[in-house]
C-alpha cells in the first residue's frame, strides 16, 4: 500500500482534505464483506462523527469487557488518529469479536455483505439499549437514547421488537414505512408503522433506482385466498394495499435484490441486471408527497457471476472526490466510473461488477 498510498497522496495533492484519512483494511481470508461495509460506514460522516464521540465519552479501558460497539469505536479513532494520511489498518480486533459473536460469519465461506450490515447496525443497537437501562438502573442521567417523540409506539426495526428508545444509530439510519390497506367494501384503511434500516428492492433488467421503488410502493389487490380480515366488516374481504414511506430516513440504504432463488434450478442466481442509480435521488413515494432528495456517498459492489463466491469492493465520496476500495488498496476513480457498476444489460457479460447496497444522504440533513 505504501506506493499505493503515496500515489494517491500524489493524485489528490493540494486537494487532499485537511485531516481526512484514507486507510486501506486488511483482509483476513474472505473478509472482504465486511471491509466494503466497514469503509462506507467510515465514509458516513454523522455516523463517524458519533462513534468517535462515543469512543472519546467512554473510557474503554483494556480490561473492559470488547462488543462490536467498543471494537468498531476503536477501529474508527485508529484511523482518524492516524499520522499518515494513507495505508493500511488491520482491522483484527472487529473481525475477531465478529466471529465470535455470531458463527455465521466464522468460516472462511462467501459472506453476504448486506446480512453483515443488518446484523451489525442491529447489534450496535442492542448495545446502546442496554448500556441505555443499566445507566437508568444506576440512577445516570446521561443517556445515549432519548425517547420516540410522536414515534410508534414499539417500531420494529428489520422485524425485531424494540423499546421506544432513539440511540444516534437510528438517528441516522431509521426510517417509518407505512402498510395502507384499504378495505374495498367499505373503504375503511387500516395503517400499520414498521421501522427500517434500509430498503430491499427486487430488481428488473434495464431498470432504475426510480422505478424499482415505485414497484415497491405499487398497488396490489389481495383477493381468493389473499382476502384481508376487515375490523369494521368483521370479515375477509377484498382489499388494496401498497406500502409508503412514512418517515424518510437522514441516511438511505438501499439493498439491490441480486440474489434470487429459482425454483428450477433449486439454488439462489446472482441477477446481474442494469439497475441505475442515480448521483441525486429524489423519492416520491413517501406519505407527504413532498420529495426528499439526497445524494450517493458509498456504493457496496459485488464482483463474480454467483451468490456462493466472488468478492465486495466499495466505492466512496468523499470531499467530492471519488475513491476505490478494494481491501487493502485504495485509490481515486473519475465520477464517471460510477455507472460502469449498474450491472449488465444483457444476461452474459465479461463486467461482473455490479453495485449491491447504496448509502445516500439526505440533503435536507446537511441544511439542518
Amino acid at each position: 500500500m505504501g506506493a499505493a498510498g503515496s500515489k494517491l497522496e500524489k493524485a489528490l495533492g493540494d486537494q487532499f482534505p485537511e485531516g481526512e484519512r484514507y486507510f486501506g483494511l486488511e483482509n483476513f481470508g474472505n473478509t472482504c464483506y465486511c471491509n466494503s461495509v466497514l469503509q462506507a460506514l467510515y465514509f458516513c460522516v454523522p455516523f463517524r462523527e458519533q462513534l468517535l464521540e462515543y469512543y472519546s465519552s467512554h473510557e474503554i479501558g483494556a480490561d473492559a469487557e470488547d462488543n462490536l460497539l467498543t471494537c468498531l469505536a476503536d477501529l474508527f479513532t485508529q484511523i482518524n488518529l492516524q499520522k499518515k494520511k494513507t495505508g493500511v489498518i488491520a482491522p483484527k480486533r472487529f473481525v475477531q469479536r465478529l466471529k465470535k459473536q455470531n458463527e455465521l460469519f466464522r468460516s472462511y465461506m462467501h459472506q453476504d455483505a448486506h446480512e453483515f450490515l443488518n446484523f451489525l447496525l442491529n447489534e450496535l443497537v442492542d448495545i446502546l439499549e442496554k448500556e441505555d437501562q443499566s445507566a437508568k438502573k444506576e440512577g445516570g442521567t446521561s443517556s445515549p437514547s432519548e425517547k420516540t417523540v410522536n414515534g410508534p409506539k414499539n417500531p420494529q426495526a428489520n422485524g425485531v421488537q424494540k423499546e421506544p428508545l432513539v440511540t444516534w444509530v437510528h438517528k441516522n439510519f431509521q426510517g417509518i414505512l407505512t402498510n395502507e390497506t384499504r378495505c374495498l367494501r367499505c373503504e375503511t384503511v387500516t395503517a400499520r408503522d414498521e421501522a427500517f434500516f434500509d430498503l430491499s428492492l427486487d430488481i428488473e433488467q434495464n431498470s432504475s433506482i426510480t422505478s424499482c421503488l415505485k414497484n415497491f410502493s405499487s398497488t396490489e389487490t389481495l383477493n381468493a385466498e389473499d382476502k384481508f380480515f376487515c375490523d369494521k366488516c368483521c370479515s375477509l374481504q377484498e382489499a388494496q394495499k401498497r406500502m409508503k414511506i412514512k418517515k424518510p430516513p437522514h441516511i438511505l440504504v438501499i439493498h439491490l435484490k441480486r440474489f434470487k432463488y429459482i425454483e428450477q434450478l433449486g439454488r439462489y442466481k446472482k441477477l446481474s441486471y442494469r439497475v441505475v442509480f442515480p448521483l441525486e435521488l429524489k423519492l416520491s413515494n413517501t406519505v407527504e408527497d413532498a420529495d426528499s432528495e439526497y445524494s450517493l456517498f458509498a456504493v457496496v459492489v459485488h464482483v463474480g457471476s454467483g451468490p456462493n463466491h466472488g468478492h465486495y469492493v466499495s466505492l466512496v465520496k468523499s470531499h467530492n472526490h471519488w475513491l476505490f476500495f478494494d481491501d487493502e488498496n485504495v485509490e481515486m476513480i473519475d465520477e464517471s466510473a460510477v455507472q460502469t457498476f449498474f450491472g449488465s444489460a444483457q444476461e452474459y457479460s465479461s463486467n461482473t461488477d455490479h453495485g449491491y447496497i447504496l448509502f445516500y444522504e439526505s440533503l435536507c440533513a446537511n441544511k439542518s
